[in-house]
């Protein structure tokens, strides 16, 4: 295929299944992606289409997801065409000859092509039926509920797949220690769906709910039990779910919501529908069977190939005492027919004969699965070495692992046989794989990591897994290129590696401005504060060593930026008081510097130059130079703000000096922030182009670096001077950034935009939009116990009166 055929092909697909073509924007990533290296990059797509970097990276990534979803496969910018292509040639191997025709009736035909096409998917019709009633009975919140293995995640992804364009997923833990906080699985689905998080978990989940007013989106939560007590209820850690619950079972939501689990949940304050899901029936064992060339007639009854029996017609005796043995579930049959066809060349006939003393009619998916293991080592020792430790993978933010994953965990198996070990356990369905990538079923995970604890690899495949993902991942680019790199910490916390699990996060790598930067900071960058906050506070109680003060100096540039201003000094204070302890004094300036910008937030601008001054005394002549520059910047705005003209100037003549020398040490914080500190000191000096021109370099720098935080403070920074000769062109400058700090949730730069806000207003002569905005900007300042700012806003309010 050229890329206009596949861009066709995939059009018939989408057509056929009821849902809308490519846009213009897609069609154009599409091709341009089909080219490989021939064609555009995504910067230069946005040149060309006239949208920004970071709209064109946002509408790639929910591009892939939608054909992800399309081609059951997952797709990325680097397999595209090897999905397309592969789906391509089984569609076309699937066709039949013109004129030929199965000998089946047609309501199971048209089941099976209602049912998303997928082979595998049998004997569920009558449970989307069910579904579809509940829904349009006006249920928006339907508990799956059912053993383990029946199908209760495949039932739910093939009814969204089917009912809804796009559907986000919310994966629970497999272990309840695990159990990734709703607070960061909000923030992460918010992104997958074009939104900013807010700082706070109550704004997020009304972004949430906004977004599911206005767009008709499936939501699946999945194996939901590790987070419920005996009762049923939400253990404590994790009562956030109820708040989400509450949101997708709002009446105005257009959303359906399908969760699944073994256990119901009893919580009062959630409306939720419970639907049992019952085992397939022994005619849908018998159609699988029949799909994967299983003979499942009695010898004496052997018919022609290509015939089906009608329709709940079953004439095998150990196709219904296996079907009875293992209560119809789903995955039990799934094993057992790879089994058959490997030991036995699909007779099954034969393999229960040979195999039915060894399990007993009331036993359930779990005691299966501990016989396919015990089997598996009896046949294939290295094979069932890897699957246990294939255990120790979480499978949740990262739901799938490599093939280099599995290699570095066959440490005691000869390179050569890697590969043939991995295919052993696809060929028994022991292992789920699909594009390089594979994972374990839940149950079957649960055996592995059952069997890896208790023997003596617990703690060698946890090490080398994370080894794995640390050196897996070279530069940070993009959410999903953190959260690999995060991986390799949960494999710490397993065994205690306190230290190894700090040093993941402080693990520098390159940026897209190929600045280096701490996994931490990386995401802070990317927006993942509430992620970063849950898991630093995990290892934070056994803090000791110098590692542990880069952690805190971390931790509180989260809090930080999250508003929650004296929480973020004493933690910068205790990075200090370590720092201090390990004679990092690198370490112990910057604390002094992140303790002024707290500062300045506050409104303290004494105690800000001081400290910023104690900044530049102790850096200013040794290695550390870079953050005397820093301070600089800083000192130059706030005695701009004093009205210490000469001095303002003197230090900002000094940034401008050293900044093309400078520049390639900072962060990309430094990079941006630089900018507009010395943008807000030449406007209060009243050197306006100057102030414009830097202003708009940091817009430019913003843009680069895809750094919306830069550019909204610009953007105000704008706004203050076109205040003085042109009130729309302000008023617009001050709207688009308080859009953009709004998707964000930065409090305290939130307050500052409604505080100028007020004073446009108040320039133009509105006194009522004037004091609507000073009193929200005084409500967000009380909120981050900022007197002096609150005082600040409040002496505007009166020379307005």
């Amino acid at each position: 295929m050229d890329a206009d055929q596949a861009i066709g092909f995939t059009n018939s697909l989408l057509v056929d299944r009821g849902l809308k073509n490519l846009d213009n924007i897609e069609s154009t990533l599409f091709r341009e992606v089909w080219k490989g290296r021939q064609g555009k990059t995504y910067q230069q797509i946005a040149d060309s289409e006239a949208y920004g970097l970071g709209t064109i990276k946002d509408d790639a990534s929910e591009l892939w997801q939608r054909l992800t979803t399309l081609f059951e496969e997952r797709v990325t910018r680097n397999t595209l065409r090897a999905v397309v292509e592969r789906y391509s040639c089984r569609v076309s191997k699937a066709a039949l000859p013109s004129g030929q025709i199965l000998k089946t009736d047609v309501s199971r035909r048209s089941s099976s092509e209602s049912e998303g096409r997928n082979p595998g998917f049998v004997g569920r019709e009558s449970d989307i039926a069910h579904l579809n009633t509940l829904v349009s009975q006006g249920t928006k919140v339907i508990l799956i509920c059912a053993k383990g293995g029946v199908g209760k995640t495949t039932l739910a992804r093939i009814y969204l797949q089917q009912q809804f364009c796009s559907y986000i997923e919310f994966p629970i833990a497999k272990e309840t220690q695990n159990i990734t906080s709703v607070e960061s699985l909000v923030e992460e689905r918010l992104k997958q769906l074009g939104e900013e998080p807010g700082r706070e978990f109550g704004v997020s989940l009304d972004r949430l709910k906004r977004k599911l007013q206005t767009e008709r989106i499936g939501v699946l939560i999945d194996n939901l039990e590790p987070a419920l007590d005996k009762n049923g209820k939400f253990i404590e850690p994790h009562r956030g779910y109820v708040e989400l619950l509450r949101v997708l079972s709002d009446p105005t939501v257009q959303s359906v919501t399908l969760v699944t689990s073994r256990e119901c949940l009893r919580e009062s304050a959630v409306t939720v529908r419970h639907y049992p899901l019952e085992g397939l029936d022994v005619a849908a064992w018998q159609a699988f069977f029949y799909s994967r060339n299983i003979q499942t007639s009695s010898p004496s009854l052997k018919r022609d190939a290509g015939e089906i029996l009608p329709t709940g017609e079953v004439d095998s005796p150990a196709l219904h005492e296996m079907h009875k043995a293992y209560g119809g579930n789903a995955k039990a049959m799934d094993i057992l027919s790879s089994a058959i066809l490997q030991d036995y060349e699909g007779d099954l006939e034969a393999y229960w004969q040979v195999n039915q003393g060894d399990l007993l009619i009331e036993r359930d998916l779990e005691d299966l699965v501990a016989t396919q293991f015990s089997r598996l080592q009896q046949l294939d020792s290295d094979s069932y070495k890897l699957l246990c430790r294939m255990g120790c993978y979480r499978y949740q933010d990262v739901p799938t692992v490599p093939e280099g994953g599995l290699f570095c965990l066959l440490w005691d198996v000869p390179e050569a046989k890697h590969r043939r070990v991995i295919k052993s356990l696809k060929d028994r369905s022991l292992v789920e794989f699909g594009n390089g990538e594979y994972w374990l079923h839940p149950v079957i995970r649960a055996e592995a990591i059952s069997r890896l604890r208790a023997s003596e690899d617990w703690e060698t495949a946890n090490r080398k897994a994370a080894e794995f993902w640390t050196e897996s991942v070279k530069v940070v680019e993009v959410v999903e290129d953190a959260m690999r790199a995060l991986e390799a910490y949960y494999h710490y916390i397993e065994i205690n590696a306190y230290k190894q699990a700090c040093n993941v996060i402080i693990k520098k790598r390159k940026t897209p401005e190929k600045k280096n930067e701490f996994l931490g900071n990386s995401f802070y960058r990317l927006g993942l504060l509430q992620l970063m906050i849950f898991v630093i506070d995990k290892i934070i109680i056994f803090s000791s060593g110098h590692e542990f003060s880069r952690v805190y100096n971390i931790l509180g540039d989260l809090y930080w930026l999250t508003g929650c201003l004296h929480k973020a000094i004493k933690y910068h204070e205790k990075s200090r008081e370590m720092a201090i302890e390990s004679k990092d004094k690198e370490l112990e300036i910057i604390s002094f510097f992140n303790i002024g910008l707290c500062q300045i937030d506050l409104g303290e601008i004494q105690e800000a130059i001081n400290l910023f001054e104690k900044v530049t005394f102790l850096a200013e002549t040794n290695e550390c130079h870079r953050c005397a520059v820093s301070a600089w910047y800083c000192l130059a705005f706030l005695n701009s703000q004093l009205g210490h003209e000469q001095k303002a100037l003197r230090l900002a003549n000094k940034v401008e000096q050293e900044l093309s020398l400078i520049t390639r040490q900072w962060s990309a914080w430094s990079s941006g922030y630089s900018l507009l500190f010395l943008g807000a000191t030449y406007k209060n000096l009243k050197n306006k182009e100057k102030s414009y021109n830097l202003y708009c370099q940091a817009i430019s720098f913003s843009e680069r670096a895809n750094y919306p935080q830069v550019k909204a403070k610009a953007l105000i920074g704008l706004a203050e001077l076109y205040r003085e000769e042109n009130f729309e062109t302000a008023l617009s400058h001050h709207s688009e950034a308080i859009k953009l700090l709004d998707k964000i949730g930065a409090k305290c730069d939130i307050a500052e935009a409604y505080y100028q806000l007020g004073l446009t207003y108040q320039k133009i002569g509105e006194d009522h939009k004037s004091q609507e905005n000073f009193k929200k900007a005084i409500r967000l300042f009380s909120e981050m116990e900022a007197p002096k700012q609150v005082e600040k806003v409040q002496q505007a309010m009166k020379a307005g009166d």
